[in-house]
């Protein structure tokens, strides 16, 4: 069984990568279900049946250069309303990658006293987000 680091995994938007990325997580698949127990059933345990799929939110860090071009690009999705097509190309030897399309619903710059200026950004993916083995590196 292979393990791997997670460091130099990339995120891209609309065929760019994203400098300065720091830290990404999700997306955050989830299924929804419904309650379908019924009266007659043979014991009293609940039964459930699964519904729609969730495509989640990806969120991620960025140390943030006001001025960077992919900065600048990723707050224009936020601003524009429009989805966007982006890439989790994670850094392992099958080039896996998660390919989705999603909406900047969110951008939060930081700036702490004793610390770097960051942004937290939050992606709503819409659609089906594919695992896929295509990218080159």
């Amino acid at each position: 069984m292979s393990k791997f680091s997670a460091y130099g995994a990339t995120l891209v938007l609309e065929g760019d990568p994203i400098a300065q990325v720091s830290n990404i997580s999700g997306p955050s698949l989830s299924l929804d279900t419904v309650d379908v127990t019924t009266h007659d059933q043979a014991n009293y345990w609940e039964q459930h049946t699964g519904t729609v799929l969730r495509s989640g939110t990806v969120t991620f860090d960025i140390i943030y250069d006001p001025s960077l071009a992919d900065h600048v690009a990723v707050l224009a999705e936020l601003v524009g309303r429009e989805y966007a097509g982006f890439e989790l190309q994670f850094p392992n030897d099958a080039y896996n990658e998660y390919v989705f399309d999603a909406f900047v619903t969110g951008f939060t710059p930081s700036a702490p006293v004793d610390g770097a200026l960051t942004a937290s950004v939050t992606l709503k993916v819409t659609g089906e987000p594919v695992l896929v083995s295509t990218y080159s590196p």
